[in-house]
């Protein structure tokens, strides 16, 4: 978002809960919040941002939103079964009801021409395994990848500081948070060794995850979604086997 209303609106918000107490995934937002930091410093939207300082540097065949020379080679989603969230009975204060209807997500949405045009940090980033994996494997590789040094290393520290352990108010399961990403935990996510590792997962199913001890990145996109919102038991899955196999 450039300069935008969204961004104004979360500023002026009292917050839901007390900060620093517990998390709350921001499912549709965070590339707002992201995007208005570098914005200000920039001076680029994010969308010209991440096209001109990642995926061009990178050559990675990556955008926010897309172009619509490319709208040819993108394949429609195909909506996954409905969230297994119960929103009326958690009550209208709760912060999952207000991620979850502010807006409804509807997974629809993606095949949309406004949506391709838009610039939705959170969420409509259009690419593939390949794509995220090879833009992700800045962080696996310490910061530089051929030749291209996109972080230093104490920023990529920053990463594993631990912020929140516990049940996310919107989520409703156990997560371990570090700066931008999750941090592996038993409870969650079985599947991740218990190392230098951070991750994230998509709803429908997808997952990036970042190994810093064996520089891998192990990314897995999809376009027909499956159960689930974090991940799900496809990504699960290939995680498993990539590790069964190193």
């Amino acid at each position: 978002m450039t300069g935008s209303r969204p961004t104004s609106r979360m500023a002026a918000q009292a917050p839901w809960w007390e900060p620093g107490t517990a998390s709350g995934y921001h499912a549709l937002n965070y590339g707002h919040l992201v995007g208005e930091v570098v914005r200000r410093i920039s001076g680029k939207p994010l969308k010209q941002f991440v096209a001109e300082e990642i995926a061009g540097p990178l050559g990675a065949d990556f955008q926010i939103g897309a172009a619509e020379s490319d709208w040819d080679r993108i394949a429609p989603v195909v909506p996954p079964p409905p969230l297994p969230i119960d929103l009326e009975a958690l009550g209208m204060d709760s912060p999952a009801v207000k991620t979850f209807t502010g807006p409804v997500p509807v997974a629809d949405y993606a095949n949309t021409p406004d949506w391709r045009r838009a610039d939705i940090g959170a969420a409509n980033g259009h690419g593939n395994a390949r794509s995220v994996a090879r833009v992700m494997s800045v962080v696996a590789c310490g910061g530089e990848v051929d030749g291209v040094r996109l972080l230093g290393p104490e920023t990529i520290d920053v990463i594993f500081r631990e912020q929140l352990n516990g049940i996310d108010l919107v989520l409703g399961v156990p997560l371990r948070f570090g700066i931008g990403y999750g941090l592996p935990l038993a409870a969650a996510v079985p599947y991740i060794p218990d190392e230098k590792i951070c991750f994230w997962g998509g709803w429908g199913g997808s997952i990036i995850l970042m190994d810093l001890g064996r520089r891998m990145t192990v990314s897995y996109m999809m376009n027909k979604m499956g159960p689930g919102v974090v991940g799900s038991d496809r990504s699960a899955a290939y995680v498993a086997a990539v590790y069964d196999a190193v």
